[in-house]
Parts: C-alpha cells; sequence; structure tokens
C-alpha cells in the first residue's frame, strides 16, 4: 500500500512509469526515426522484424492469469500474431533470436516487472497513427502489411486510457512500483538494442 498520508498527490503508476522512462523513450524514438524505416518496404520489413521481437518477448504476458484480472481485455491487445501475418505479407521469414524471449509461458512472472513490459508495448499503439500513414505511402494497408498498426475499434485513445485505468487500478507499493519502472526502462532497452541491430 501505498504510504502518503493523501494518496490524491502521490504520482499515478502510469505517472511514474513515464517520469521514469521519458529520456529512454525520446532517445529511442529519435533512433528509429533517424533511421528512417518507412521509407522502403525493406527498411519497413526490418522494423517489422523488430517489432515481432519485441512482441514475441512478451507473448506470455498476454496470457498471464493475474495480469488479465488487472488488466481486463489483455489478451485481445496481443499482437504477435498479426505482426506475424504482416511479415508473411511482406515474403519475410519469422525472425531469429540468440535470446529467449524476456517471459515464457509457465514460468513465474513477477508482476510489477511484467506491467512495466505492458506499458511499453501498449504504449506504442499510441504512435501506431502515425506509422500507419507511412505505410499507406508503401502500399499497405490494416489488411495486407500493415495489420498491426491498425488502430483498436473503440480507437487508440479510448483503448489506451482503458489500459492505463487499469494500471492504476493496480494500486502497487512503493516497492512494486519501482519494479515496475525498472520493467518499463527494461524493455525500452530491449527495444533499442533491436533497433541498433535490425535498424542501423
Amino acid at each position: 500500500m501505498n504510504t502518503t498520508t493523501d494518496n490524491s498527490l502521490a504520482p499515478s503508476l502510469v505517472q511514474s512509469l513515464r517520469a521514469g522512462t521519458r529520456e529512454m523513450h525520446e532517445r529511442l524514438d529519435k533512433a528509429i526515426m533517424a533511421a528512417d524505416p518507412f521509407a522502403s518496404l525493406p527498411g519497413y520489413a526490418r522494423f517489422a522484424e523488430l517489432q515481432y521481437l519485441f512482441h514475441r518477448d512478451i507473448a506470455a504476458l498476454y496470457a498471464h492469469e493475474a495480469l488479465q484480472y488487472i488488466l481486463p481485455g489483455l489478451a485481445e491487445r496481443q499482437r504477435l500474431g498479426l505482426i506475424a501475418a504482416d511479415l508473411a505479407d511482406l515474403g519475410k521469414a519469422l525472425p531469429a533470436d540468440d535470446m529467449p524471449p524476456a517471459f515464457t509461458a509457465g514460468e513465474p512472472v513477477d508482476v510489477p516487472t511484467a506491467l512495466g513490459w505492458l506499458y511499453v508495448a501498449e504504449g506504442s499503439n499510441m504512435g501506431a497513427a502515425l506509422l500507419r500513414k507511412e505505410a499507406a505511402k508503401l502500399g499497405l494497408s490494416d489488411d495486407h502489411g500493415a495489420r498491426h498498426l491498425a488502430p483498436a475499434a473503440e480507437g487508440p485513445a479510448a483503448h489506451w486510457r482503458a489500459f492505463t485505468a487499469g494500471l492504476d487500478a493496480a494500486r502497487l507499493g512503493p516497492d512494486e512500483e519501482a519494479r515496475a519502472v525498472a520493467g518499463a526502462k527494461a524493455a525500452f532497452d530491449r527495444v533499442r538494442s533491436l533497433a541498433d541491430a535490425r535498424l542501423a
């Protein structure tokens, strides 16, 4: 439990995650923009491979019972299959990686850490609208090659608000919140390492 006398004065989990990862997020965005992966189909394919490997890392989380309880509708947010279909549209095999997934089905999961990873994955949906427009310039669409960038039926903003409401309702204690922020940082580190390897 939060030990603050007035909890309304304490930052929410989402605010803490945002503040704790702001610089990492900005550096990652700049690195991806500098690589300009939407300038060509081969560049976009490398971006999709990056996306696949990151979502492979966290695929097990979307089926985790405790996480589904905290985040209703979590299973439906899973995008790994959509990215695999996009790669197939592009004529690409699923990429291999030397590292095992960050989370494996059936293995114990630290829930706060997992929430941090999911924050990064779901937050990327908010920028997908712009990327979707860039993908359209390459002849890709919600039905071919850019399925994983398609917005949720209720719209990206409402989709994100529902997710962040679940995060904040989790009411983590200070130690748990710190683990969530550490998880988000680890997720950003993973995406950055994939970007450096795949997009450079």
